[in-house]
């Protein structure tokens, strides 16, 4: 294979993988093996955060039977909350925000992110969980909130 597509093969693979997040839960769903899986993400540019999401993964036995081998939904859920005394490093406080999070839910087309929103006015992080697809965009996504009452700026 030349050096060119063997290096963007090797990104893909290291981008596609979350870097700081942990499996807390796993519940499976019916009898092929389908779970959803609960992640924490600790917010990496502002201690005392942590995000939840969950998000479907499906089988070997379902992706067989369905004939889709190589994506997941691009459903998921969100919750953030205060889990220790916050601390904003220096994170972008533009209206695009800040990828926290992103795990691949396709070979490479498709993956599940967080970005985070600095809201100063009402001095209020944004967390939104989205799916982001190289050929089409998508609607599905969840948010939430964390207020910063006392937080260290």
């Amino acid at each position: 294979m030349p050096a060119k597509p063997l290096l963007l093969a090797a990104a893909a693979t290291l981008f596609a993988w979350p870097l700081h997040a942990e499996v807390v839960g796993k519940v499976g769903v019916d009898w092929v093996g389908n779970d959803i899986i609960i992640e924490a993400i600790p917010d990496p540019g502002v201690k005392g955060v942590t995000c939840h999401v969950a998000y479907f993964s499906r089988s070997i036995i379902d992706r067989l039977s369905q004939g889709n081998w190589f994506e997941d939904p691009s459903w998921s859920a969100l919750d953030c909350r205060q889990t220790g005394p916050i601390e904003i490093g220096d994170i972008d406080r533009d209206r695009n925000g800040e990828k926290i999070f992103s795990e691949g839910t396709s070979l490479i087309f498709k993956s599940l992110r967080v970005t985070r929103i600095y809201d100063e006015r009402n001095r209020t992080l944004i967390y939104l969980a989205h799916a982001n697809e190289l050929t089409q965009g998508s609607g599905k996504m969840s948010i939430s909130t964390v207020p910063l009452f006392d937080a260290a700026q």
